[in-house]
């Protein structure tokens, strides 16, 4: 990638494009230095290090070997320069703890992003994982949360 999308509909392609180059300082370069980034398990980070430092993390260690496929986008654009783009994303090749691959993930990542002199740059961001047959989550072990960080 070279500089900020110059349209927010170029985001999430512009985020999976950084997440197969593997390359965090390229996905973190999309943020604004104050941003905010909760993933699927509500690990929260409060800035564009710790964003680049999560996702340099899981990109050289479980998202190794891992493919980002972006599906349908949507801007709705709030005002001029204020735009939330959602985007369904398939992710496949994700490394378990045991070093098996796990199936096909698919997750709704939205982004709420302003536009600058230099282009979008996104101000939040939060990744949702689709659960087939689910409307809401309850506390009955029907999700397995896996901590990578032992």
């Amino acid at each position: 990638m070279t500089g900020l999308p110059q349209d927010p509909a170029e985001i999430p392609q512009a985020f999976a494009d950084a997440w197969m180059a593997r390359d965090a300082h390229a996905l973190a370069a999309l943020f604004a230095p104050d941003a905010e980034f909760v993933n699927v398990v509500g690990l929260w980070w409060h800035d564009r290090a710790a964003i680049e430092a999560a996702h340099d993390y899981a990109l050289r260690s479980f998202f190794a070997d891992s493919t980002l496929r972006p599906g349908t986008i949507r801007v709705s654009q709030v005002t001029e320069d204020v735009a939330v783009v959602q985007c369904r994303y398939t992710l496949t090749g994700q490394r378990l703890p045991d070093g098996t691959t796990a199936g096909p993930r698919r997750t709704i990542l939205s982004f709420v992003a302003r536009n600058t002199s230099d282009g979008w740059i996104v101000a939040a961001a939060q990744n949702t994982d689709i659960v087939d047959g689910a409307e809401t989550m309850a506390n009955a072990q029907t999700l397995r949360p896996a901590d990578y960080r032992r």
